[in-house]
């Protein structure tokens, strides 16, 4: 009798385990079985920047010039954003410090979360910077993608919209639209620890702001359980025919992934992708904790996708890799 009621009380656990596991793995119970080419696939040597002697490297922001990988980085030790190059996009060289705190001013004792442009032979650098437990946004400029001048003392945006709590406005990524002839920022805004949602503005110098009315344009949907805490970090890209976005969703404050949702212009509208999350931890991986802030880059045959990975207190960079040129969506 003693035996059979262990065994039942092991066969409980098991089976409470399985379904902790289950809750644990975020691919939707739904999502549509893909063949091996229409997945993204995590780099087998992942992590590819980060931990050791360099510590937390996370929120990168990408560009590919003469062939060679650009990747400008957030270094939490340092403080500071860094340039790591790459031939291959996995093999990265040592970060260079680029772009350091200013102690005459008071609003960016630390600063993170890059985006960049390159437009007409000049390197545009949105940053966010931190102080005082409130985040704004910089603006700075370069010649050779190094050497950066800060184009004002002051943020060129700043948390003064309800929806950003008077706390944060971070995370900038910025397209230059050539036929409209403007600047294009995506950014999030709201709680300091991580920013509860996605507003837009425009700019025609990259200088001076105008937020959209409507903001935020992309909020978290409590339908969608990857997603019911918060969506933040975005990338968007251009498409023929929409724009279609790259972008963190919450499903509690510690535990995050990545999705996708396109939009015909960019603001309203927006679709997700059915097959949300794409990336996910990996149970006991180096991101087992979360999955945050995607920046892609489009190959001819396939799509590069950089992210960083948490494992409790450390995050890293990885790649994933889509061997496919159409994403199906």
């Amino acid at each position: 009798m003693m035996k059979t009621i262990c065994l039942f009380f092991v066969a409980v656990l098991f089976v409470s385990g399985q379904i902790f596991a289950v809750d644990q793995t975020p691919l939707n119970a739904g999502a549509k079985q893909h063949s091996a080419n229409t997945q993204w696939v995590k780099y087998e040597n992942n992590p590819v920047l980060g931990g050791g002697d360099l510590g937390t490297i996370f929120d990168v922001s990408l560009l590919k010039e003469d062939g060679e990988y650009k990747m400008y980085c957030s270094w939490r030790p340092k403080k500071s954003l860094a340039l790591s190059v790459s031939k291959d996009g996995k093999n990265w060289s040592q970060p260079q410090i680029i772009f350091t705190p200013n102690p005459e001013t008071s609003w960016e004792e630390v600063i993170n979360r890059p985006g960049i442009v390159k437009k007409d032979g000049v390197y545009h650098l949105w940053y966010t910077g931190q102080a005082q437990g409130k985040s704004c946004i910089g603006y700075a400029t370069s010649t050779d993608g190094i050497n950066f001048t800060r184009q004002s003392e002051k943020p060129v945006l700043e948390p003064e919209a309800g929806w950003e709590k008077n706390i944060a406005v971070m995370c900038p990524h910025v397209n230059w639209d050539k036929e409209e002839g403007i600047f294009k920022m995506w950014y999030s805004g709201g709680e300091q620890n991580e920013p509860n949602a996605i507003g837009y503005a425009t700019s025609k110098d990259g200088l001076h702001w105008e937020k959209y009315a409507g903001n935020p344009v992309f909020d978290a949907d409590p339908a969608k359980k990857w997603e019911q805490h918060k969506v933040t970090a975005c990338q968007i890209i251009k498409r023929e025919n929409d724009y279609l976005m790259f972008y963190i969703g919450f499903r509690d404050e510690p535990f995050a992934q990545i999705g996708m949702a396109k939009s015909p212009d960019g603001i309203k509208n927006w679709v997700r992708y059915e097959n949300n999350p794409i990336i996910f931890p990996t149970p006991d991986g180096w991101d087992a904790s979360a999955c945050y802030k995607p920046f892609v880059i489009q190959e001819k045959d396939k799509w590069l996708l950089w992210y960083n990975g948490r494992n409790k207190g450390l995050e890293r960079i990885g790649l994933a890799i889509f061997n496919d040129k159409d994403l199906g969506f």
